[in-house]
């Protein structure tokens, strides 16, 4: 992704595995300040994915992986029956840290299938390092396709409405539904984009928003209430998110508030697609309401955080907006049934969710 800083401009990936550290742009300062975090350990990346400093299914799915072959390269001595050990509980740690994005559990399983073979430490190290880097590089390159299948959906001069952040920030790079908005724009389709805020985390207003200015791409921040209006006005033509998992019988979960857009824009006539790579489909999940949804800290929908105005003011607050008496709830996520989905654009092209079967014996 594009990141302007001052007068330069640099291509950044969202999450990179430098030797034995991982790297990743630190999500939770965005979009006041960017700064690059640093993890020395499999531990610290599995905090790193559970604390949302990375977030986003095929991002922390390529964090997983690294975190695998991080582990692997902690492991001192040769003996393989401690190594084994080791590897396990490295898997167990990095798999309990978000339950609902299914890219999470496949990329540790593709770095953890890499190694089950090897004869020694050394060779599993180098396998599982090579390993975690041509995932990344898969996962990156099945993004950019998803841009080239959906962007040819979106019409010249549409509003196109996102929720969340599903772009090059929640992947390795391009994006997932941004990936389509970012070829339209390219290919000087006049588009505009309309970014929900997404509560409570604020993702949208945060995150998407700030790749937008990134790439210079048009969009108008709206509450997330604000939606059905604009659609029931005639000014969102068509409707894009992305997936944290996809069931095998083409139901969805994305980030809450998703379902509420999807029932709204089948009300108003507006096609509503998913943008998810084929590590988010969970072949053995049969359905939508088989997904474990995450409930996070009720903190997060009592309180509200931010930069102050000024010039000096170098650090975000945390602001209470409920009575200190109240309590809330706060489910990450919701399921889309498949009903109300167009289509499923993967890197294999854009498919009806009923077709999300047929690619179990291709990948």
């Amino acid at each position: 992704m594009k990141v302007r800083t001052g007068r330069s401009v640099k291509d950044y990936r969202a999450v990179w595995l430098d030797g034995s550290t991982v790297k990743m742009i630190n999500q939770p300062l965005l979009p006041h300040f960017f700064r690059i975090a640093s993890f020395k350990n499999h531990k610290e990346t599995a905090k790193s994915i559970s604390t949302m400093v990375v977030r986003g299914a095929p991002a922390i799915g390529a964090t997983g992986a690294f975190g695998i072959a991080q582990a692997t390269l902690e492991f001192r001595g040769t003996d393989m029956k401690k190594f084994r050990k080791h590897m396990s509980a490295a898997e167990k740690t990095l798999a309990s840290t978000r339950p609902t994005a299914y890219d999470l559990f496949h990329g540790i399983k593709t770095v953890m299938d890499s190694i089950k073979n090897a004869k020694s430490v050394s060779e599993a190290q180098n396998t599982a390092t090579a390993t975690a880097n041509s995932y990344a590089d898969w996962s990156a390159t099945n993004c950019r396709l998803i841009g080239e299948h959906g962007g040819k959906l979106i019409k010249r001069g549409s509003g196109v409405l996102t929720h969340c952040n599903a772009g090059a920030l929640a992947c390795v790079d391009h994006g997932t539904a941004l990936a389509p908005i970012r070829w339209a724009h390219e290919n000087k389709k006049n588009i505009h984009v309309f970014v929900d805020e997404t509560r409570p985390r604020c993702q949208g207003a945060r995150l998407t928003a700030w790749e937008m200015v990134m790439e210079g791409i048009p969009h108008s921040l709206i509450s997330d209430n604000a939606a059905g209006h604009y659609m029931q006005r005639g000014e969102i033509d068509i409707v894009i998110v992305g997936a944290d998992r996809v069931a095998a019988n083409g139901d969805i979960a994305n980030k809450i508030g998703t379902y509420e857009k999807a029932v709204v824009a089948k009300e108003n006539g507006i096609p509503f697609y998913i943008a998810a790579p084929s590590s988010t489909i969970d072949f053995k999940c049969k359905s939508g309401m088989k997904i474990p949804i995450e409930e996070r800290s009720q903190d997060e929908v009592l309180y509200m955080f931010g930069k102050p105005d000024g010039p000096l003011a170098m650090n975000t607050a945390r602001v209470r907006v409920a009575p200190k008496e109240t309590k809330a709830r706060n489910p990450a996520f919701d399921v889309t049934p498949a009903k109300y989905i167009k289509g499923i654009i993967t890197e294999k092209g854009v498919l009806k969710p009923s077709q999300i079967k047929n690619l179990k014996g291709l990948l």
